[in-house]
């Protein structure tokens, strides 16, 4: 089964203690993440990353406050989640096409978004539809929220779908227990680290 990697959010902005929104305790999974990276790097296996970055005056700020603004340090990957000349897909209407003759090629495609959920770039779906991958393996921030949207929306596209569950990291761990029912609910499985780079 032809997989990839599914890395969300994985930015500084949400991993580290100096981050505009913090998520306490994030720090803790980047030995795995950056361990799932190099899997993927040694193995040829691409990684789609998807990352906010926001407009100074972006209107998700009146809900939450300012983080990941484009072009600042904290919008950046953590550092071992970060893969040579990575592909920018932007959430512009026409970027996929323009970008197209990369994609098989690139080893890692990262996704921009402004909001929650990554599929509202609008080049998210078309991109998935255009690779030869049937398995996605999904990590990152935050479980409630955009993991949550990323790890939904692939199941909902027909994929398999296998959740990392201890390189991941909720704001909120009283809600997993929902999230994680309708993941399995939905066809999708639980899997670790150790099992995906034995």
């Amino acid at each position: 089964m032809n997989t990839a990697f599914f890395d969300v959010d994985t930015q500084l902005d949400f991993v580290y203690p100096a981050g505009a929104l913090y998520t306490p305790g994030a720090e803790s999974i980047v030995e795995p993440l950056t361990r799932l990276t190099r899997y993927a790097a040694d193995r040829k296996i691409q990684v789609i990353a998807t990352t906010d970055a926001h407009a100074e005056d972006d209107p998700e700020f009146t809900v939450w406050k300012p983080h990941c603004v484009a072009g600042t340090t904290g919008q950046q990957k953590v550092a071992g989640t970060t893969m040579r000349e990575p592909l920018i897909l932007s959430s512009e209407d026409g970027a996929l096409a323009k970008v197209q003759p990369e994609i098989a090629s690139a080893a890692q495609i990262i996704v921009q978004k402004q909001k929650i959920d990554c599929f509202t770039n609008p080049n998210l779906q078309p991109l998935l539809l255009s690779l030869d991958v049937e398995r996605f393996v999904v990590y990152g921030l935050l479980t409630e929220f955009c993991l949550q949207s990323a790890l939904l929306g692939l199941l909902r596209m027909g994929f398999h779908v296998e959740w990392v569950m201890n390189a991941t990291k909720s704001f909120d761990s009283s809600k997993e227990a929902a999230i994680l029912r309708k993941f399995e609910e939905g066809g999708g499985l639980l899997t670790s680290v150790a099992e995906i780079c034995s």
